[in-house]
């Protein structure tokens, strides 16, 4: 995965070198962020990580992407607040898929907050189904928890009508 351009934002392979700007945007953009220890660790783990950016250099959004057996785990996508509704998300959904499909895997897992309807949405839009829910997965306010949806994308098989 070289930097691909897309119009006038471009992709590359997260780096240590993107980890404190990467954890500032997670921090603005979610309740309980993953800390930027989180993202080394992936690194560090092996597990893939994609910058979005603004030809200006600007961190638009990022996702990490985990190998298991034949799918990829979609552990984190965000986009930075500024740059939501302007279709970097389905970008990085694209991304994580074509990275995938290149591994020779057969979809994507993520889990996700019922309470985040717009990213429930952007998965449901992409051709993720429900296959299940994580009881009490997240922290929420209040010292609560929060269930998370399970969802998969299983990618068509090759020659199939309607294939991406």
């Amino acid at each position: 995965m070289s930097g691909v351009l897309l119009a006038d934002r471009y992709m590359s392979p997260m780096t240590d070198a993107d980890l404190d700007e990467v954890a500032l945007v997670e921090r603005e953009a979610y309740e309980f962020p993953w800390s930027r220890g989180n993202f080394e660790d992936s690194l560090r783990n092996g597990y893939f990580g994609v910058c979005m950016r603004h030809v200006t250099g600007t961190l638009i959004g990022y996702c990490v992407l985990m190998p298991v057996v034949d799918e990829m785990h979609l552990l984190n996508l965000c986009v930075a607040p500024p740059a939501q509704r302007n279709g970097a998300g389905l970008a990085l959904l694209r991304e994580a898929a074509r990275i995938a499909r290149g591994k020779g895997l057969a979809g994507l897992l993520l889990e996700v907050r019922p309470s985040n309807v717009r990213a429930v949405k952007l998965y449901e839009r992409f051709g993720f189904m429900t296959i299940g829910r994580r009881k009490n997965y997240y922290p929420a306010r209040h010292r609560g928890r929060e269930d998370a949806l399970v969802m998969r994308f299983m990618f068509p098989a090759e020659g199939a009508y309607g294939a991406r």
